[in-house]
């Protein structure tokens, strides 16, 4: 059972037609997680994890959307400003190997620049307290990153019916 780590034009022909996905943002001290609707438009901010140990904390993502068609999953890929890797992108990357050891949907990563700063500005704009911020910022940032993964696959739809 080991899924394979595409990129999100690669994983665009697997998807069944109501398969959901599950977007991940993959921090060091928690991840945030988001699901989108049937029809892969819209991506819902549903939870975070607290880090512990890797195993228990995919275990928590995979309980967090069990029950669900998760048809692929989408892992954040924090790229810096210049477009290269750091250690946070090869961690991220680390987890994506790990996780997709554990599910038969494939993972695929997705450049997650400036999620969390759009999170953080949306959440002030809905003027949601410091505390309120500090709660939800996470799965947010990951409904942003998932977001940003569906509409590149219904551009990528659009392209392939011309």
């Amino acid at each position: 059972m080991s899924a394979p780590i595409l990129d999100i034009a690669a994983l665009a022909p697997l998807l069944g037609p109501r398969a959901q996905l599950a977007g991940l943002d993959v921090g060091d001290r928690t991840i945030g997680v988001a699901l989108s609707d049937a029809t892969r438009s819209i991506a819902s901010p549903i939870g975070t994890v607290r880090r512990k140990k890797f195993m228990r904390d995919a275990e928590a993502v995979l309980a967090m959307t069990a029950g669900r068609e998760i048809g692929g999953w989408i892992i954040g890929l924090p790229v810096n400003m210049t477009g290269e890797e750091g250690p946070r992108a090869q961690s991220a990357r680390a987890f994506a190997r790990n996780f997709a050891r554990l599910t038969d949907a494939p993972v695929a990563m997705w450049d997650e620049r400036l999620s969390t700063v759009a999170a953080e500005r949306a959440l002030l704009e809905a003027d949601a307290s410091r505390k309120r911020r500090a709660e939800v910022i996470d799965h947010v940032a990951a409904a942003y990153i998932l977001q940003g993964a569906l509409d590149r696959l219904a551009a990528l739809s659009r392209e392939d019916r011309r």
